[in-house]
């Protein structure tokens, strides 16, 4: 295993190699996210919690699933490479808003938006 850096760097290493930077534009690379996504959610679709749960007992499921995870992912890397984007850091700070949009206090427990929440940015 290694560092999201290096997965990164070995990403682009394989992209280049290729010579798919030409088609890795930042909406090609967002549509093959949201395409990959697609084949994530199919995976479960229609299964009920039981079924879920011998899937991932017996690692079949596991299996499918973290091909599409994965998919998903270095989808995902790409383009915020492509676009100059620190998803670490991106990540990180998306964190640190939604702790003040979603105090745990008023939070806790429940789905709601923080739109709907009474606090500081919410309701």
């Amino acid at each position: 295993m290694g560092s999201f850096e290096e997965l990164v760097g070995r990403l682009e290493e394989f992209a280049a190699a290729r010579e798919w930077g030409q088609f890795h534009t930042p909406k090609n690379l967002a549509m093959a996210v949201a395409g990959e996504v697609g084949e994530l959610v199919a995976e479960l679709q229609w299964l009920r919690g039981e079924e879920i749960a011998k899937g991932l007992a017996d690692g079949r499921l596991r299996e499918r699933l973290a091909d599409e995870a994965a998919d998903v992912l270095l989808y995902l890397a790409r383009l915020c490479s492509v676009c100059g984007i620190d998803l670490v850091a991106a990540g990180h700070a998306k964190i640190d808003r939604n702790q003040s949009r979603y105090p745990v206090e008023l939070a806790r427990g429940n789905a709601r938006k923080h739109t709907e929440l009474a606090g500081p940015e919410g309701g």
